[in-house]
């Protein structure tokens, strides 16, 4: 009886261990990784973009008949974290491939490990031109226009604009770097009488806002490009409106525009900016119209710019996974190249040049509405045409 008691007991383990086996044959598995605790106003909606985008390719048969599962892990704003979280994924979780990452130092430390262990990395929010070009790799896709494609949406305004002399605000370090060496390169280009007068680089996440807004003041500008987001930005506006920093001096900003971050500014929204952003509330397309439907019904809740980027990222995953008919890497990276799908902001194409999406932005001015931040007078940017040549990109991009 007592063996018999072992057999079958063995009989049972083994027959669980099968069928978790025959579940897992039913998986794809994709490893996520991003700064949770460090921006949750971007990676919460971030979070639900992407659920959303899961339970729809799930809900249609899934992936190659395969269901898709995603590991998420934190990277608490910290490249070491995210490079421990990927390893982790890669030899622990036996995952397919990589997505996600907010921070560009965050995203480029992954795109590194992701080179290092041959592995599919989509890059979903980091916005650093390093990403895909002079520290582009063949493993690394990324889909939000970079720092060099918004710049240019900007500088393509900002030219316009009578101002000659030009103050800088933004974070120390890689994004921050990144988005006022391509905006200054862009805008002298086309206005080579402008003249740059002051720089002020406050540490991500600790600004010391009335400090930098009298550094600002005292260097006498006509324009202001800000890259600051998140509280600090709330913190430079506030400080800059209390001193009269932007009354009669045009402002031009990255990202400000985005729910985000134009939300908690309500009626402290400053007028008449020039920036990207995301007004959710008027885009009439059947694409967004789609999405929007769908994101209100499961999470009784209007999308943020992340959600956007977080639905896209596992739509393009599923996507590229789809064409590749395989999760093998080499597979994956050549379906990747040039595949062409749709977003809720319309058709977009991974460049087989730089891995580049052609994801646009929309570029408008700020306005307050019913004491809220909005953005009024926009139009959206495709992407590829904010992009340089596929024989610009060769000189840029070590592998190519």
């Amino acid at each position: 009886m007592r063996r018999l008691g072992i057999s079958t007991a063995l009989a049972v383990f083994v027959a669980i261990g099968a069928g978790a086996a025959a579940r897992a044959q039913g998986e794809i598995k994709i490893g996520e990784i991003n700064s949770y605790s460090g921006l949750p106003a971007f990676t919460e909606p971030y979070r639900k973009g992407w659920q959303l985008a899961v339970d729809e390719v799930n809900a249609a048969g899934g992936v190659l008949g395969k269901k898709l599962v995603v590991i998420s892990k934190d990277d608490g704003g910290k490249p070491a974290d995210a490079v421990t979280a990927a390893n982790e994924l890669v030899s622990r979780e036996g995952v397919a491939l990589l997505a996600g990452t907010f921070f560009s130092h965050i995203g480029l430390a992954v795109a590194d490990f992701a080179k290092q262990k041959k592995v599919f990395f989509m890059a979903a929010e980091p916005l650093t031109d390093a990403m895909t070009w002079s520290h582009g790799n063949r493993y690394t896709f990324r889909l939000r226009p970079s720092n060099y494609m918004q710049a240019a949406m900007l500088a393509e305004e900002a030219a316009k604009l009578p101002a000659k002399k030009w103050a800088t605000i933004a974070p120390n370090y890689e994004y921050g770097q990144s988005a006022v060496a391509v905006f200054k390169q862009l805008l002298s280009a086309k206005r080579p009488d402008i003249e740059w007068v002051s720089e002020q680089w406050p540490p991500q996440g600790r600004i010391d806002a009335g400090a930098v807004a009298q550094a600002v003041a005292a260097a006498q500008p006509e324009a202001i490009l800000n890259v600051t987001f998140g509280p600090d930005l709330v913190k430079l506006v506030r400080e800059g409106n209390t001193r009269g920093l932007f009354k009669g001096r045009s402002v031009v900003s990255f990202l400000t525009g985005e729910p985000e971050y134009i939300d908690p500014l309500k009626d402290e929204t400053p007028e008449g900016w020039i920036v990207t952003g995301y007004p959710w509330y008027g885009i009439k397309t059947p694409e967004h119209d789609a999405f929007l439907k769908a994101y209100q019904a499961k999470f009784n809740d209007y999308p943020r710019l992340g959600s956007v980027v977080g639905y896209a990222t596992m739509k393009s995953v599923a996507a590229i996974i789809a064409k590749a008919g395989s999760t093998d890497t080499d597979k994956m990276i050549e379906a990747g190249k040039g595949i062409e799908l749709s977003s809720p902001f319309g058709q977009i194409t991974f460049r087989a040049a730089d891995h580049q999406s052609t994801l646009g932005a929309f570029v408008g001015k700020t306005a307050v509405r019913d004491g809220k931040g909005v953005m009024v007078d926009f139009s959206y940017r495709d992407g590829a045409d904010y992009l340089p040549s596929p024989e610009e990109v060769k000189k840029m991009r070590p592998e190519s």
